[in-house]
Parts: structure tokens; sequence; C-alpha cells
């Protein structure tokens, strides 16, 4: 449908109106008052136009997968743009990202890995924050094995395995060796440790009874929608260094309004108190 207030040429009848350029002899200030009205309609017409939907592909660490999907729902809510999450252990999204992956942006189970993607180039500079600091605890669905005493539960006679995830592959893995190192553990426990390539794996390996004991990541047993039950044991803190996990902006998401725009709502007071609530801490 043609615009009324634009006569056609084609049709007979209605007279053409005289399209030549304006008469030089126009006032300056009335050209200059014509372009700040057009301007200002222009700059109201965009503020009336609803913003236009982005899309993000985020790599997540395993162990916050439950809490980045309920973030990136309410985030998604808010915003209007989509936030795809692929899952998976921080060494192996790390080894997709060096052979091209296109991530936009990626939530580390550690520091030392975003801290590599900055050293190799990957990343937008200034963009690198920790978003959570993850604890670790040694879990059993059943609720007798383990008392307030954990090492007892690991030097426990009738204990045929126990789970960890890859040290090389999952921090989370990596603080349970030190854990068990700072235990005096490490070495004799040897033939019974069972290894998950991820902390999600190495969840579903106790959680199945393929090992009565797992070090697991705290958060997943605190998860509100879905809490574990059975016996667990806080590990403590100075046993292993601060689980640290940053968030990076990737170069594939430097523009990028949905990953930029979740990264920032990361640090938001609303987002930190669902990181908290699943039993992380907020730096």
């Amino acid at each position: 449908m043609s615009d009324p207030k634009v006569p056609d040429p084609e049709k007979p009848g209605l007279k053409v109106p005289d399209l030549k350029p304006p008469d030089r002899k126009m006032e300056p200030v009335m050209q200059t008052r014509f372009s700040a009205l057009a301007a200002a309609a222009l700059v109201a017409l965009a503020a009336a136009l609803p913003a236009r939907a982005e899309t993000a592909l985020v790599a997540v660490a395993a162990n916050f997968a439950g809490v980045a999907e309920e973030l990136s729902e309410v985030y998604g809510g808010e915003s209007g743009n989509t936030v795809t999450l692929t899952i998976g252990s921080t060494g192996k999204l790390f080894a997709q990202i060096g052979e091209g992956a296109p991530f936009n942006a990626m939530l580390s189970a550690d520091a030392a890995t975003p801290e590599k993607l900055e050293a190799a180039g990957e990343t937008v500079p200034g963009q690198r924050f920790t978003y959570a600091v993850g604890r670790l605890a040694l879990w059993s669905p059943d609720e007798t094995r383990i008392g307030a005493d954990g090492k007892a539960a690991l030097t426990d006679a009738g204990l045929r395995h126990v789970a960890i995830a890859n040290p090389d592959l999952a921090p989370y893995g990596a603080a349970a060796k030190q854990a068990l190192q700072g235990l005096g553990l490490w070495d004799g426990l040897q033939d019974k440790i069972v290894m998950g390539q991820n902390i999600g794996q190495t969840h579903s390996m106790v959680a199945s009874g393929a090992a009565e004991l797992g070090f697991v990541a705290l958060s997943a047993l605190l998860d509100p929608e879905n809490p574990a039950g059975g016996a667990r044991w806080e590990v403590p803190q100075d046993l292993y260094a601060p689980i640290r996990q940053d968030a990076v902006l990737l170069k594939a998401g430097e523009g990028n309004a949905a990953a930029e725009g979740f990264l920032a709502f990361l640090r938001s007071p609303q987002a930190q108190d669902v990181i908290r609530s699943y039993g992380y801490a907020v730096e």
C-alpha cells in the first residue's frame, strides 16, 4: 500500500509536486532548525522501536550447569536475548576453543584457563572476572557412610571406590587431589580411585552406586530444585586452593549484545543471589 502523502505519478489527474532541491536562498538558520527537528524525530522513532533480540553461545563448566541454566532463563526473560549453553569439563571446552569452536563467552571452573585464553589472544581484553568461588564436598547417597570425620570415611576398610574428576581436566578434580594429598591419603587410595571426565560425570558415578563416595561440587548437592540426600562432608578450605571460577568474553563475542549482556548480568546483585543459593561464594 502506497504512502497516502506521496502522490503517484502513474495515476492520471494527480499533480506531481516539484521535487527539485530546496532553494539555495533558504536561510541557514532555517536549515539548522530543520536538521535538528529531523534528528530529534529519528531519535524518538528509534527509541520507540523494540530492540532486536540477539543470541549467544556460551561454554559453561559442568559444575555450574544448573546455575547457568537458571540464570540464562532469567536473563533471557528480562532482555529478550537468547543464551545457548554448552556444558563440559573446562579442559575439553578449552581444547574446543583452540580448535575454533564458535563460543562467544566462557564460564570456566577455574581462573587459570581464562588466563591462558587471554595470553593466547582468544579473549577481549579487560573482560575477565570471577563470577563464583566453588566449594568441594565428599558425598555419599548412603547417609550412614560419612560422619563428622571425612578422613575416617575415606579410610574405612569396606570402601571399594572413591570417585574424583580427572585432575588434569577438571579444577574440582585437582582440588580433590590436593585434599587427598593434604590428608595423606593420595598414594594409599590409588587402587580405589575412579575418575570422571568432569565433575558432573563424577557426581553421576556416586549417585548410581558405581562408587560409594566421591568428591563433588557442593553446589550440586545444594541445588534448590533438586537437593541431594545422603551424607556429606564439606572439605575444609585449608586442604585445597580456592576454586575461583572466572568468566571471559571471547573474541567471537566482541560486539555480541547477548554475550556482553549476559556477562554483565552475572555481576548483578540479582544474579549473585542465585549463585549463592547454590552454595557458591561471590567476590
